[in-house]
């Protein structure tokens, strides 16, 4: 098979620095991955969200893949991202977590970009869990 010349990038964009505190974790967890854009909103007023999305997209080629990570569905950062979502190369995920991250950032670039978030946002939701709930369903299933 024969090795494309596409990179496949990621955006992180939430309210705050809450993309900085996941790429922190992403950093010490998997370690450093390259082509990671953050847009921490509204944290410095002289600094739009759309100059940030512009920013980022001036460094994303027609040859590369875009996955946005954005906190909140329907959320002001989201529906900013969704204006270049029609581009056939820039895929929107909203509501993520760690979990969904580490995948999809450690995934094979050579994996249909689809497959790739189909996956992980289903394996991400198994990892969602109230664990006072399952503890008390293992000691009930233990008395029993």
């Amino acid at each position: 098979m024969e090795k494309s010349d596409r990179t496949r990038k990621f955006l992180i964009a939430t309210h705050g620095t809450f993309a900085a505190g996941v790429k922190s974790s992403l950093d010490i967890i998997i370690g450093a991955v390259e082509h990671v854009f953050l847009i921490q909103a509204y944290i410095d007023d002289a600094v739009s969200v759309e100059t940030q999305i512009k920013e980022v997209m001036d460094q994303v080629s027609d040859n590369d893949e875009l996955i946005v990570f954005c906190d909140i569905m329907g959320g002001s950062i989201t529906n900013q991202v969704l204006q270049h979502a029609l581009r056939s190369n820039v895929y929107v995920v909203s509501g993520f977590n760690l979990p969904l991250l580490m995948e999809i950032l450690m995934a094979d670039a050579e994996t249909p970009v689809e497959e790739v978030i189909t996956s992980a946002i289903d394996n991400a939701k198994e990892q969602m869990t109230y664990v006072n709930r399952l503890l008390t369903q293992q000691k009930e299933d233990q008395d029993d």
